[in-house]
């Protein structure tokens, strides 16, 4: 048997979930170690060793590791076995797409203080909508909006809030607590019991996982409904 059909014999005997790729797409890219990230980069490996194998002799080139690698030439990188034009040049441009991200200023985000600065921060959006949007939004420790997450869009009478779409990005980006806002079409921002019922539901889920809801704000046409104000989020 050749080496190479040993190698691609290794390679794919390895469990599913293992895999950097697939473990990337399960996991996210901070579930991969340092290796399998520049596995990922590097996206193949050679006849006479696997990917994952170049990755570790990159890594391996000084005991700084990625210090090192950051200020690598290209005839550094070529010098390993494996490592061709096509290969230094991406690794190259991971690296420096890096460098340009780290530079970047920090971005100012908008900090939640109270019901009011969640209703300002959608009214003009939502309230001439013709159909409800159900909005998730990600807060971490200072109050301040992560991400912002559209859950569903229904239509005049629906309001899809189910725990595990909405919870979901906020396990993955570690957020703090929650806070969620959706629009009355009629323009009546009164709560329905279908409103509270699915409240009292995603608060509930949020205890479970540790990420509590801040509040559920009801858009209405100029007007809005704190469902925190009301008494059913303490």
């Amino acid at each position: 048997m050749e080496i190479k059909e040993v190698l691609e014999m290794r390679m794919s005997q390895m469990p599913a979930g293992e895999k950097p790729r697939e473990k990337l797409l399960r996991d996210g890219p901070e579930g991969l170690s340092t290796v399998e990230v520049l596995a990922v980069i590097l996206g193949t490996g050679t006849r006479s060793k696997s990917v994952m194998d170049l990755a570790g002799d990159v890594l391996a080139m000084d005991a700084r590791g990625l210090r090192y690698l950051a200020e690598c030439s290209p005839e550094e990188l070529k010098k390993i076995s494996g490592m061709g034009d096509a290969k230094v040049c991406v690794l190259m441009a991971a690296l420096e797409l890096g460098k340009r991200l780290s530079c970047l200023p920090a971005e100012e985000r908008v900090r939640i203080k109270c019901s009011a600065d969640i209703a300002n921060l959608f009214m003009e959006r939502l309230r001439y909508e013709k159909k409800e949007h159900f909005k998730c939004l990600l807060i971490n420790s200072r109050g301040e909006i992560l991400e912002e997450n559209e859950v569903s869009v229904g239509d005049l009478n629906s309001s899809a809030s189910h725990p595990r779409e909405v919870f979901s990005s906020a396990v993955r980006r570690s957020a703090g607590s929650v806070a969620f806002v959706h629009n009355h079409p009629s323009g009546d921002p009164e709560p329905s019991a279908a409103d509270i019922n699915s409240t009292r539901r995603l608060v509930e889920v949020g205890e479970l996982l540790g990420i509590p809801v801040i509040d559920h704000i009801i858009i209405g046409d100029g007007s809005y409904v704190s469902m925190k104000g009301l008494g059913y989020i303490t």
